[in-house]
């Protein structure tokens, strides 16, 4: 009964550990080929919107293969020391003549602790399964330790490395099931009757109803699991090591004051879609470490952008050794699908904007090249900062785009409000002595900036009364916390007349 068990166990964690596999490679690879989405029309809206949400997924199968190593782990330990007690005698005669057979060839024993010096810890640090059980699990701890958010953000290198494990996580498993400790009976000639025997031990081997019972460990099957995921994985790091190895060029690089580096790249057949990522490597840095930034600029444009905002020891050493970075990628996000809907609602916080700079200007582009293929028609943009400094690089996009719609009578194409959700008393001096100025005075921008956080209520009910039979697409580059708020509203303020307005949410990885 409990070797049934442990199969159940090795059965429902080998699912996981496949649905991981596949599920990690099917969404990482598919981002290159993230055109293909046009041909699947709303499906593929659906189908991307899932993927969209990988980590989430990444992270329930994760916490089911801590859940299922948990109860494997308890019922390994309990059967060992089952085992022993067994091969002591403390049990009834039918286990003790059991866990008494002899062995042919090492072959045919069903208790694996051979003699009553063979302790439970013993057989745990010698024996195939127990070593390799003893190391994948460790690894499985290290790697959900390190994932939690606060040593993440603040010493991400640890989260890096440590998650590498996997490798160790996975050869560990593969070997795990070479030790055959989870036994079964096998068919003799005669066969063994068990239910004329188990009452005869004294009969085995002896008459021919109850020849002795022989027993063999179940063949190792994880590698049939995880030999095809693993495979494309491989073959997907191959590609991106190779596409990383391209050469990059330096277009223009500009150190903004608020400490954010602005970098133009230029890299051969480098195909991009807006809101999307690219991992940037400094080998003077760290010649594994990859770290994922958003792209600034549009795929109208002859280059790439990121802006790289100063927070911790990488960026702060990447600003004085730039001229060494590797790049991979692209790799697609949900605010690809911005196209898809006819009105917009972009939401970024702090750096969270870059995103959408590269939104705004390829749906610019689009316009002034009159692309037949473009549906947006209204865009609604809200930035939420903590201080002035944060709007400084960004200012410079948006009164283009501010006077370039004033010259084309597009005015109202996009409607755009900033919020400084952080000031001084001196600050608050400062704007109301120019209050009655044309422009802003933190932005230089038509548009004056708000201070506080929005009424979303309120913005929600100003969108749908704009748009009463529009399909709304919300996106998010920000705190979890503001997403949840999103979410909500979404739900709340979409019609139940499908004729109505709906909204959509959407929210960035990282």
């Amino acid at each position: 009964m409990t070797s049934s068990w442990l199969d159940l166990q090795v059965v429902w964690m080998a699912i996981n550990i496949f649905l991981f596999l596949w599920f990690y490679f099917f969404y990482d690879l598919g981002d290159q080929f993230f055109y293909t989405r046009h041909i699947l029309g709303c499906c593929g809206r659906t189908m991307r919107k899932q993927l969209d949400k990988n980590i989430s997924f990444h992270k329930l199968v994760a916490y089911m293969i801590g859940l299922m190593t948990a109860v494997h782990t308890i019922a390994h330990l309990l059967n060992a020391e089952w085992y022993y007690n067994s091969r002591l005698g403390e049990y009834d005669d039918l286990s003790t003549a059991l866990s008494s057979l002899d062995d042919l060839g090492n072959t045919t024993f069903l208790n694996p602790i051979r003699s009553t010096t063979t302790t439970p810890t013993l057989l745990v640090f010698t024996s195939v399964a127990g070593i390799t059980g003893v190391i994948i699990t460790l690894s499985l701890i290290l790697m959900i330790t390190s994932s939690m958010e606060v040593i993440r953000r603040s010493y991400f290198e640890v989260f890096w490395f440590t998650h590498h494990l996997f490798i160790v996580f996975f050869a560990g498993l593969v070997i795990h099931g070479a030790g055959r400790i989870v036994r079964r009976q096998t068919t003799t000639d005669p066969p063994h009757n068990t239910t004329f025997c188990k009452d005869r031990i004294d009969d085995w081997g002896k008459i021919q109803e109850c020849p002795v019972p022989q027993f063999a460990g179940g063949f190792p099957q994880t590698w049939m699991w995880v030999i095809g995921p693993m495979v494309l994985y491989v073959c997907e790091r191959l590609l991106r090591f190779i596409r990383s190895m391209q050469t990059v060029k330096y277009r223009k690089i500009v150190i903004r004051p608020s400490k954010v580096l602005e970098l133009q790249l230029v890299k051969n057949g480098f195909k991009m879609g807006v809101g999307q990522y690219v991992f940037l490597n400094c080998p003077a840095i760290s010649q594994l470490e990859w770290h994922p930034f958003t792209m600034t600029s549009a795929p109208e444009e002859d280059f790439f952008s990121v802006h790289i905002r100063s927070v911790g020891d990488w960026t702060q050493k990447l600003i004085s050794i730039v001229e060494q970075m590797g790049v991979d990628g692209p790799f697609g996000t949900a605010s690809e699908d911005v196209f898809d809907y006819e009105v917009a609602m972009l939401v970024g916080a702090g750096i969270g904007v870059t995103p959408f700079a590269s939104i705004l200007k390829s749906i610019w582009y689009k316009f002034k090249d009159s692309n037949p293929k473009l549906r947006t028609r209204k865009i609604y943009f809200y930035w939420l900062c903590r201080e002035t400094h944060a709007f400084e690089w960004f200012a410079d996009l948006l009164q283009l785009l501010e006077r370039e719609m004033e010259e084309r009578g597009m005015g109202n194409f996009l409607t755009y409000k900033l919020y400084l959700t952080g000031w001084d008393q001196s600050h608050a001096n400062h704007v109301m002595v120019h209050a009655d100025a044309d422009t802003d005075v933190v932005t230089g921008l038509k548009q004056k900036t708000n201070y506080g956080r929005p009424n979303w209520d309120k913005e929600f009910e100003q969108v749908r009364k704009e748009n009463p039979t529009s399909v709304v697409g919300t996106f998010l580059c920000g705190p979890a916390v503001l997403g949840t708020v999103l979410s909500k509203k979404c739900v709340k303020y979409t019609d139940v007349d499908p004729r109505k307005t709906k909204f959509y949410f959407n929210k960035e990885n990282f």
